[in-house]
């Protein structure tokens, strides 16, 4: 373990208990942090994920972690989790026999979709399946008109049979979402109660909870997933809650959301849905937060770890924030083949290139570099573990980027010879290279693969990556970042002290939080103000509720709505003003759609009139200010060559081949020391990789800042 110091403004709430914990469960490493909150000194830990059972990583982790920092249990005051659980269990389709209950004629559009292909040109696409399979989707005699109106009741003698032919056919979940329940939810909280009732072993989801809004594919995609996953992620939570309980942990226990926030384990359970992307979403906001503190309030977040890279564009301060994304995607780059899943979360592209993505030549002799990845067991070939197949981090360790007897600071240990045997039979005798060349084919691969990633990403968005510096961590993001932020023309690397377990630092910069959505498509000069505003406060009622229930006293809420031209297919995110609202905000609101709709597609839309479609309200607590002020080791090093620890050869093109490169210690790297490239920088959990030419510091925050040299911009 390896402890820093640092001061850190958290919210204390118990007296006795003075520490915060952030723990993050990745494809191939669990990262934990420690946080003592009065004196701002930490420890962190990391160690190799347990796919078979998730919490048993993080037990062990946490355990290690608290013997080296010699903390107790019972001294936890919060800990805040994400995890890849339910992703995972949508991907591999692991989830509880489901029904889905619909309206009359409406049971095949989770089939349906959009009517629309992501491919116009593939003749032999495959369409997402849906979770539910056509024979346990039934039609209920019902219908609810667009207006809210009932046209046809309820057969509530219906759903009683059906909820007690699902029980005996062994179905455990329900979805249920009715037609424009999003303006009258009436039907579906009336069929909920009937299956409660006649059947209270099975779980139950409904679409006016999960996602009150409209369009109904997305609706129901949403709500079935949701339900799909709800007991999977209830036994995991509540078999990882009796861990921690049984280790002395008496504090509070959190949830790393999608969006950014954080909820109570309760409501996690009810909607698991919404711990997708809860991982991905702390690295952002950890991006977010030291990007500020650096002075950099535009940044790219590039999070590389051991299975997947995870890109996201901080504008503003902000990591921007979307409203629908998809799940298990067919073809990882094609939006429409995928899950839909309508429910915010923090904006990023996530795709199969990790230290443990596996390289092969494939059938037009192609060389190739992931989606599919040799993970924690066996793992790369370097590891030991009986993995044969070439990866990543095996063509890092040739290449001279990783020290073999420095691995997770010596306490792994890699095979180099094994490395270089499997790169040789599988890739570079198929190919007629040199070991050197195929490794080298294999990280530039890699490195295209997520600068193009990144590039297209920043693009859609209306952001020119060439004026966005590249804030780069994880466990192996430190080692492509320099040839990443070179392809898209960035000015400056970012890499910070610990960047492989930086993820952890965003758990503990997240607020409690929860967000709300009401659909009520109205145009300009047709709003009905007063309940507009009685809209937004039911919204924010709620939220104030359920933050008090855990305790926060503090509360703010930001309100948002969804806007687009009238004849528009979709719609773009525009914030409102504060205060009561009335006609004469109608212009400031009209100009802000204007401004967002103006940087995204660079003009305006036609002379027609706008219209609103979604009401939003985000409520949250106090967003904790995390700021790392660490103490690295005073062992007298003035300069940068001071805290050389020797040279090894590593492969830099520029240079023209291998040559001998001076390795730095991180941990005695101090602020205002410089250095130029090539340059190798070397702490525990990541390496840095500097190519030649390069100009390095370090700043008052002890981050590691690489200006880019013009010439290969």
């Amino acid at each position: 373990m390896v402890r820093f110091s640092t001061h850190c403004a958290l919210r204390i709430t118990r007296m006795n208990q003075k520490y915060r914990v952030g723990a993050d469960i990745g494809g191939t490493f669990t990262d934990l942090i420690i946080v003592n909150t009065e004196t701002g000194e930490f420890t962190i830990g990391k160690t190799l994920t347990t796919p078979h059972d998730p919490s048993l990583a993080v037990e062990k982790v946490l355990l290690e972690t608290l013997a080296a920092s010699g903390v107790e249990s019972a001294e936890i005051q919060r800990l805040i989790h994400g995890t890849t659980l339910v992703t995972n269990a949508l991907i591999e389709r692991k989830g509880v026999p489901t029904a889905l209950l619909t309206t009359q004629g409406f049971r095949d559009s989770v089939e349906i979709g959009r009517e629309t292909r992501y491919d116009l040109y593939d003749l032999m696409l495959d369409q997402p399946k849906p979770l539910v399979p056509r024979y346990l989707r039934f039609d209920v005699p019902q219908r609810t008109l667009a207006d809210g109106s009932e046209l046809v009741p309820l057969d509530t003698d219906y759903v009683e049979r059906l909820a007690a032919e699902l029980v005996e056919a062994g179905i455990e979940a329900v979805a249920i979402c009715f037609l424009h329940s999003f303006t009258n939810p009436a039907a579906e909280r009336l069929a909920r109660d009937i299956v409660q009732r006649v059947a209270p072993e099975l779980r139950v989801s409904i679409s006016a909870d999960v996602v009150p809004e409209i369009r109904e594919f997305e609706r129901a995609s949403t709500t079935i997933a949701n339900v799909y996953v709800q007991e999977l992620v209830e036994k995991y939570l509540r078999q990882l809650e009796k861990r921690l309980a049984d280790n002395g942990f008496n504090g509070n226990f959190y949830l790393m959301l999608s969006s950014g926030g954080i909820a109570t384990v309760d409501t996690a359970i009810k909607f698991p849905v919404r711990l997708l992307e809860s991982g991905p979403a702390a690295g952002a906001l950890a991006a977010n937060a030291y990007g500020l503190a650096t002075g950099h309030a535009d940044v790219i977040s590039f999070d590389m770890g051991g299975t997947t890279a995870k890109i996201c564009v901080i504008d503003k301060g902000e990591p921007l924030i979307a409203h629908d994304f998809e799940v298990d995607r067919i073809y990882r780059f094609k939006k429409g083949s995928g899950l839909p899943i309508k429910l915010p979360v923090i904006e990023l592209i996530e795709i199969g290139t990790g230290g443990g993505s596996i390289a092969r030549v494939d059938s037009l002799g192609l060389l190739k570099a992931g989606p599919d990845s040799a993970g924690a067991d066996p793992g790369p070939v370097c590891y030991g573990n009986g993995g044969l197949e070439p990866t990543i981090t095996d063509a890092n360790l040739i290449l001279g980027y990783l020290d073999p007897a420095f691995f997770l600071g010596g306490k792994m240990s890699l095979d180099l010879a094994r490395a270089r045997q499997m790169i040789d039979e599988k890739i570079a005798q198929p190919l007629g290279l040199t070991i050197e060349e195929a490794a080298w084919g294999i990280h530039q691969i890699a490195n295209e693969n997520m600068a193009n990633a990144a590039r297209v990403h920043a693009l859609e968005r209306g952001k020119d990556p060439r004026r966005f510096p590249l804030f780069a961590f994880g466990g192996a993001g430190p080692v492509h970042a320099y040839r990443i932020a070179q392809s898209l023309g960035s000015p400056l690397l970012l890499a910070p002290l610990g960047a492989g377990v930086m993820s952890t630092v965003g758990f503990l910069s997240a607020p409690l939080a929860f967000d709300f959505v009401r659909s009520w498509r109205v145009e300009f000069g047709e709003i009905d103000w007063d309940k507009a505003n009685a809209l937004l406060s039911e919204m924010a009622a709620a939220g104030e509720a359920l933050l008090r229930e855990s305790g926060v006293e503090e509360i703010i809420h930001r309100r948002e709505v969804d806007m687009r031209y009238v004849g528009q297919g979709h719609e773009i995110a525009v914030q409102l003003v504060d205060g009561e609202l009335d006609e004469g905000n109608s212009a400031e609101i009209k100009a802000r759609f204007e401004a967002v709709y103006q940087e995204l597609y660079e003009r305006l839309g036609p002379p027609v009139n706008i219209e609103i479609l979604n009401w939003r309200v985000v409520s949250m607590g106090p967003k904790p200010n995390v700021q790392l002020d660490v103490r690295v080791l005073d062992d007298g090093a003035v300069t940068a060559a001071d805290t050389q620890k020797g040279s090894r050869l590593a492969y830099f093109p520029e240079s023209n081949g291998f040559t001998e490169t001076p390795i730095y210690d991180r941990y005695r790297m101090k602020p205002n020391m410089t250095f130029t490239g090539p340059a190798i920088v070397e702490e525990r959990e990541s390496t840095v990789i500097i190519g030649p030419h390069a100009t390095c510091h370090i700043d008052e925050h002890f981050n590691l800042i690489v200006a880019m040299p013009e010439s290969v911009q």
